[in-house]
């Protein structure tokens, strides 16, 4: 609502108070928040709307697209090889892969995504490696400088990673800035790296911020629409693996 508000025009802070029936502190907070995920500017009193994508929830996003997302976590479970030591990144399709690794044993999964952690709670014989953070509501991410600096002590087997957008020029789509640098770091800390996305994600720029897809990495992506997977067969370090949804 307040973002509504603000795409409304350039709103001041004490102009939003009033029509929300909030303290002036409040709005401040909220467009604090709010221009740190990317979706307005602050001004001196005020905010101005960047223009960008809203950010939908973590919820909205598992509902779309669901069966490509299946099928793809389905086919990136069956890449994970006992004993190893694999990384997964914040977001839907990562949470359906620890779904269907919940059975497993031997494993690790290392991971800073809370859909992550509520699948495998209950696999006692799964070890999962928390990274430390700050907890970003909109997808659930743990975020901050304390997840880079683990990181740096870990090399995963496999690193799989979602995004919000993926183009063949610029390569994985971010909401902020900050997130956009951790994942271009997974890419690099592993031995294989795999990006799962649906079709939908392919040539998709909803935001302004981009982890480069400048190592060697596997794209595992519904078969749904061949035409949007052309721009990817001429990236250098990159291998398409389609599957059926």
């Amino acid at each position: 609502m307040l973002l509504a508000a603000v795409r409304g025009g350039d709103r001041s802070i004490q102009q939003l108070a009033e029509q929300f029936g909030v303290s002036p502190s409040t709005i401040r907070r909220d467009l604090t928040e709010l221009a740190r995920e990317g979706h307005v500017v602050r001004t001196y009193g005020g905010a101005l709307d960047t223009g960008h994508s809203v950010e939908r929830t973590l919820r909205e996003k598992d509902a779309s697209h669901a069966e490509e997302k299946n099928a793809v976590a389905r086919a990136a479970a069956e890449l994970v090889r006992d004993g190893d030591v694999v990384l997964l990144d914040a977001g839907t399709t990562t949470g359906r892969l620890a779904h269907h690794l919940a059975g497993r044993s031997g494993l690790t999964v290392v991971t800073n995504g809370v859909t992550v952690l509520l699948a495998l709670a209950d696999s006692p014989d799964i070890e999962v490696v928390v990274l430390g953070g700050r907890l970003r509501h909109p997808n659930e991410a743990i975020l901050g400088a304390t997840v880079e600096q683990q990181l740096r002590h870990i090399t995963p087997d496999r690193v799989f990673l979602g995004a919000d957008g993926l183009t063949a020029e610029r390569g994985l789509c971010c909401p902020t800035l900050e997130q956009s640098q951790l994942k271009h770091t997974m890419l690099h800390a592993g031995r294989e790296a795999f990006v799962l996305v649906d079709h939908s994600k392919l040539g998709s720029e909803p935001f302004s911020y981009w982890a480069p897809m400048d190592a060697e990495h596997t794209v595992v992506v519904d078969d749904t629409d061949p035409e949007a997977l052309r721009p990817f067969e001429s990236v250098p370090g990159c291998t398409l693996l389609p599957v059926h949804a």
